[in-house]
């Protein structure tokens, strides 16, 4: 046991590649394959709670740290660790895990070996994009992910998958290829590839700008962030269930975890430069992809469109930079990691039974589907942020962090235009909802459809506890989430002394109004 915990990082990373490893090597049924890769998943949740249990509340820096020398003298290493931004983002992957798996029991019917393998192999890529601290390790796991879900979606996807695949890779590649390229620049400046020398570089406003813009391409492209988003919807469409769950859930919260992890951290003069144009962006995404979103006519597309609004608002929270906003983004990809995930299992519910996602096959739903209808609600409410429920929390501190922002201009001004958002996401998920489940059971095709089984509440039921806890009890991760972000922040409150030393009319290094001392107000 001593073992395990003190290298329990490469533990809860690696014991899903093993697993894949073994499934495809051993399975020698479809039957056995699904056992063994729920077995494998189940085993990664209950090692990853070892993180939550042990997790030291007051420390900012990386907890259960593994480095170990690897490459060029030691230069490039496998350096491991966790800290409060990487530690939920783990707990999100392991919780999914198991329920993506168990939603495949029916739905993926043929290649079921390598199916399972492919989603055990993502969910390592992920955990150790999360947990990397060495550059060259961070952006092999950040490659590692596109081969699964690429295969993911190309060969279990829709009549268009290939296109989609195709689209998600190259769409996806091309913004790392610039990353790499800064990569390569800055190890050769820090004489390393550790993310610590990455930190001590002092680099000019010039140096900064481009590197910033090249690590920026990168995770705008994965966040999606408007106009860099058209590759989402078809790869959300054509994908199967459990790859739209995947998707939505953890996959494009790496875009908004490196921003906050590399590219404000990392070259702050650049991020008080650029930040509030990319904070216009978010609001742009956010209003527009509500906007588009209302108008679509297959649910799947609409509830895709409604993630790229959705993470306008986590990217408006990150580059508010008050400690308020950028910790109300966190918790919103959690958030929207549970709601949007839950929206894309309850599509694959219906079109396992239906085979269509078109809302105008749908209406009167909720007289022949009950269960399924109050399940739908439920998650629907919690995806448009009502009281009570995981949506509303985040979008609340990343509006309320955003609206006294002193980095960000015009921080008034988004925030209103970012509230229609939330207007808007109403609007057309309610409107949706109506048109699939109220009124009249009109389409014969639609009587003797089967209500959720025993399967798919085992599915659903974690998802929509963890909505009302994230919702009634955000405390216990916000504690653990704020020393980090504030750690991260820290370089930008660096920078705004070096500048106020320089400016006769300083603004205050705190952002957030309740701290400022009497004097400052």
């Amino acid at each position: 046991m001593t073992f395990v915990t003190d290298h329990i990082l490469t533990w809860v990373t690696f014991v899903p590649l093993a697993g894949a490893l073994l499934i495809w090597l051993a399975a020698r049924s479809d039957a056995s394959a699904r056992f063994m890769a729920l077995g494998v998943a189940v085993v990664d949740l209950i090692l990853s709670l070892h993180l939550v249990r042990h997790f030291n509340v007051t420390q900012a820096t990386d907890q259960f740290v593994e480095h170990v020398a690897w490459l060029a003298g030691g230069r490039i290493s496998y350096s491991l660790g966790l800290d409060g931004v990487s530690l939920w983002l783990v707990i999100l992957t392991t919780v999914l895990g198991p329920l993506v798996i168990l939603s495949t029991w029916t739905a993926i019917t043929h290649r079921v070996r390598e199916a399972m393998g492919f989603l055990l192999f993502l969910q390592a890529a992920m955990i150790g994009t999360f947990l990397a601290r060495d550059m060259l390790l961070f952006y092999i796991f950040w490659e590692a992910m596109l081969i699964p879900m690429y295969f993911l979606i190309g060969i279990w996807g829709g009549k268009r998958r290939i296109y989609a695949s195709v689209k998600f890779f190259i769409y996806t590649m091309v913004g790392s290829v610039f990353m790499l390229v800064a990569i390569l620049y800055m190890s050769v400046q820090a004489g390393s590839m550790a993310l610590a020398d990455f930190m001590l570089l002092d680099l000019g406003a010039e140096q900064q700008t481009w590197l910033f813009i090249a690590f920026a391409l990168a995770f705008a492209i994965k966040v999606p962030l408007f106009p860099f988003h058209t590759w989402l919807p078809d790869a959300h469409v054509e994908a199967p269930t459990a790859g739209s769950v995947i998707l939505a859930g953890i996959l494009l919260k790496m875009g908004t975890y490196g921003l906050l992890r590399f590219a404000i951290p990392l070259f702050p003069t650049a991020t008080l430069a650029l930040g509030p144009w990319l904070a216009w962006l978010a609001v742009i995404g956010i209003i527009y992809g509500a906007l588009v979103a209302m108008v679509q006519k297959d649910v799947k597309k609409l509830v895709a469109y409604s993630s790229v609004s959705h993470l306008g608002f986590v990217v408006l929270g990150l580059f508010s930079l008050t400690t308020t906003g950028a910790v109300g983004g966190v918790y919103q990809m959690l958030a929207h990691g549970l709601t949007t995930g839950a929206l894309f299992l309850l599509v694959g519910v219906i079109y396992e039974r239906r085979h269509t996602r078109e809302i105008a096959d749908f209406g009167g739903l909720a007289h022949q589907m009950p269960a399924f209808a109050t399940v739908f609600m439920f998650v629907t409410l919690g995806s448009i942020g009502l009281p009570g429920l995981c949506g509303f929390t985040g979008e609340f501190m990343i509006l309320f962090g955003s609206f006294g922002s002193t980095l960000l201009p015009h921080a008034k001004l988004l925030v209103v235009l970012a509230s229609t958002g939330v207007v808007l996401g109403a609007i057309y998920m309610l409107w949706m909802y109506q048109r699939v489940f109220l009124g009249r059971l009109s389409n014969e095709a639609n009587r003797g459809l089967p209500d959720l089984n025993l399967r798919e509440w085992a599915v659903l039921l974690p998802i929509m506890i963890l909505i009302v806890v994230l919702g009634v009890k955000p405390a216990p991760l916000v504690d653990r989430m704020t020393p980090s972000v504030e750690r991260l922040l820290q370089p930008l409150h660096a920078e705004m002394a070096r500048l106020q030393a320089d400016d006769p009319q300083p603004m205050p290094l705190v952002t957030d109004l309740a701290r400022l001392t009497e004097e400052e107000r």
